[in-house]
């Protein structure tokens, strides 16, 4: 069973994050006036390396559950957990709790730490 919810934890992880980096290219930035050029084209980059961060830590903690290493399962789940709670916490705060990120964000946490 705790396969199963790191699992979870790891394919919600990764829905987010390509829902993150879609959003961020049709929405955001779609309408976004950025000048000069150059500092626009690197917060897109900034914003897609979080997308690709949150890809790879989903799929992290989807190969957790088939180590056989505790302790790189411990590893895992612990960094994921903070990593994803900050998010969580950063949307919550930054957008007054108005988006459904920081839930999808906490629910990784929750089901990463219950599959711990």
């Amino acid at each position: 069973m705790r396969d199963l919810l790191l699992q979870s934890s790891g394919l919600l992880a990764i829905a987010a994050a390509l829902i993150h980096g879609v959003l961020g290219e049709t929405k955001v930035f779609a309408r976004a006036t950025i000048e000069p050029k150059r500092a626009r084209t690197l917060i897109r980059a900034v914003w897609q390396a979080g997308t690709v961060a949150w890809v790879g830590g989903g799929v992290l903690l989807i190969a957790a559950s088939w180590m056989e290493s505790d302790q790189a399962r411990h590893w895992i789940v612990a960094t994921s957990a903070v990593v994803y709670a900050f998010a969580a916490l950063g949307n919550a705060w930054a957008l007054r709790g108005r988006h459904v990120g920081w839930i999808a964000m906490s629910a990784v946490v929750a089901l990463a730490l219950a599959g711990y």
